[in-house]
């Protein structure tokens, strides 16, 4: 039943270092447990910036998409889907403004006459 002397880390347990243990043995024992941490402190990082570079997710750039070169069928094509578009919508009559408030509303008042500098 030695006597015990409190060590680095407070308290009893395993904090606790008996009698003829130097403070270079427990730095010998923790410096492991710290490294050991710090390597798996570092391989979960390694995991999140890893999972960027994915394999199955879709590719995305901030560049914006890049055009390809279409072949002269590609072009006509999109010339006829274009002209077809426009054909569509110049079919469509103008729409009026539907206010249904506009028989409650007061008719703006006209804006006061500008003075002339003097």
């Amino acid at each position: 039943m030695g006597t015990r002397v409190q060590g680095l880390m407070g308290g009893g347990g395993a904090g606790e270092i008996r009698r003829g243990e130097t403070m270079m043995q427990k730095w010998r024992t923790l410096i492991p447990l710290v490294a050991a941490l710090a390597a798996a402190t570092l391989a979960a990082l390694t995991g999140i910036a890893s999972a960027q570079e994915n394999p199955f997710m879709p590719k995305m750039s901030l560049q914006g998409e890049q055009k390809k070169q279409l072949t002269p069928e590609e072009q006509e094509r999109q010339k006829q889907l274009d002209e077809a578009y426009k054909a569509a919508t110049n079919k469509i009559p103008n729409q009026t403004t539907n206010d249904p408030w506009a028989s409650v509303r007061s008719t703006p008042a006209a804006p006061a006459p500008k003075k002339k500098p003097q």
